[in-house]
């Protein structure tokens, strides 16, 4: 039997490999540890920095223990950057969280409902303007005037077939009233077919100059006061009266009427010339004739209408005399 001689192993050259195997991988774990290490210290630098970074990791198999242990969070993890302590870079598109975001320009809105505010109440504020336009009240009336008065200048035809009676009419110094429209609005009064002319003894006629008869006078209540006191009437600055030849008118009746004719004041201006100037024909105080009925001209119906209807005329549609019982 023939024996074979075994070649012998080179063993130093096995162990050689070995050791050699051995020294390649120690070297590239330190590699991979230091570049890591490194890494995570860039990391820590640039997030102190406040800077922006992108970490890159190597794949799962190429990864250290040490590394994996550290994704994983375990307990002998070594610490990682928190995510409080890594800073994102600010672009465009994403504003810093510090800066504020704009607010509305509020002051000129409240200034629009402001202003709207003002065209509703008006300028003034209190709710009033347009709507207090063309209202009068006590308080605009001037309580007295000079005492001298304006004539209306020019004349009217004669109303009514009986004898004429020539009269003026007067504006006191100063008021802002129209002389020329007043004229014509007590020509018209007197002139009515329900007026003084309805009796068929009365005319009239209005002149600016020369004789006349009477005279009507619009004055302030304090005017009217005076001129009225002179004959031992006391009109208490609120009403009207006739004297001598001056049929006297409260500027204030003529302005506001009474609350019975506050709604009409023009005509409870034809109750004034007709009840005053049928004081100078002669006719005196009667009262409301029965419940219902029209109140008389000649009735003081400022002081009430005792149950009567308003009426301002002598004399109704068809020509007869509106009346009552007499006044002492």
């Amino acid at each position: 039997m023939t024996a074979h001689q075994e070649k012998p192993t080179n063993s130093r050259s096995r162990n050689s490999r070995r050791k050699g195997s051995g020294h390649a991988d120690e070297r590239s774990r330190r590699t991979r540890k230091v570049r890591l290490r490194g890494g995570l210290v860039t990391l820590a630098v640039l997030a102190a920095a406040g800077c922006g970074v992108v970490a890159w990791l190597p794949s799962a198999e190429h990864r250290s223990p040490t590394a994996a242990a550290t994704e994983a969070g375990g307990a002998d993890a070594e610490p990682t950057p928190s995510s409080s302590q890594r800073a994102v870079e600010p672009t465009e598109s994403s504003p810093s969280v510090t800066s504020k975001p704009e607010l509305p320009e509020e002051k000129e809105e409240l200034t629009d409902e402001k202003g709207e505010r003002d065209e509703k109440e008006g300028k003034d504020g209190n709710g009033s303007g347009e709507e207090r336009e063309g209202q009068l009240d006590e308080s605009d009336i001037p309580l007295s005037g000079p005492g001298t008065f304006v004539v209306a200048p020019g004349v009217s035809e004669k109303a009514g077939k009986g004898t004429t009676l020539r009269y003026r009419v007067e504006v006191e110094t100063g008021l802002q009233l129209s002389v020329g429209e007043t004229a014509e609005e007590v020509e018209r009064i007197l002139a009515d077919p329900r007026g003084w002319t309805a009796d068929g003894k009365s005319g009239f006629e209005r002149v600016s100059s020369g004789p006349t008869d009477f005279v009507v006078k619009v004055a302030t209540p304090g005017t009217v006061d005076k001129i009225c006191g002179e004959y031992g009437l006391d009109t208490g600055g609120s009403v009207n009266c006739s004297v001598a030849q001056n049929v006297m008118v409260n500027l204030k009746r003529w302005l506001l009427a009474t609350p019975v004719y506050a709604k009409d004041v023009e005509a409870y201006r034809a109750l004034i010339v007709n009840h005053e100037v049928g004081h100078f024909l002669g006719h005196g105080h009667v009262t409301c004739p029965g419940e219902g009925k029209p109140a008389p001209a000649m009735m003081q119906q400022i002081k009430g209408m005792l149950g009567c209807a308003p009426n301002v005329w002598p004399y109704d549609a068809e020509g007869r005399l509106i009346t009552g019982p007499s006044v002492p």
